[in-house]
């Protein structure tokens, strides 16, 4: 158990969960499967940068992590993410917003 990276400082679960039910999520990064993932090979691509899903649940891990389930559509992959993996496409930040100006419209059509 001593190889599990547990990001010390952090716990997550003593603030609300960053994603609701429901909430349509793109992937930040490749994602591959560790072994937990059922019939698909180790080091099989599960989810790509960009791809996006939608969480279906929320649940933690540790009693440090929350951890989102996400639906990835395109894929029909339902896989555990955490809050760092994953962005909102429903709620951006103000910042964020911003930046895109008219281009936040487009978002609104991004379903897979």
């Amino acid at each position: 158990m001593a190889d599990i990276s547990r990001d010390s400082d952090l716990i997550e679960i003593d603030g609300p969960p960053l994603f609701d039910f429901g909430e349509r999520v793109v992937s930040r990064f490749k994602v591959r499967n560790d072994g937990t993932y059922p019939g698909k090979d180790v080091g099989e691509v599960l989810v790509n940068k960009g791809d996006v899903g939608y969480v279906t649940s929320v649940g933690t891990f540790l009693q440090q992590f929350y951890i989102y389930a996400v639906e990835f559509v395109a894929s029909g992959h339902r896989v555990g993410m955490r809050g760092r993996e994953i962005v909102s496409l429903d709620k951006l930040p103000p910042h964020v917003a911003e930046a895109l100006g008219d281009k936040v419209a487009l978002l609104a059509h991004i379903k897979e």
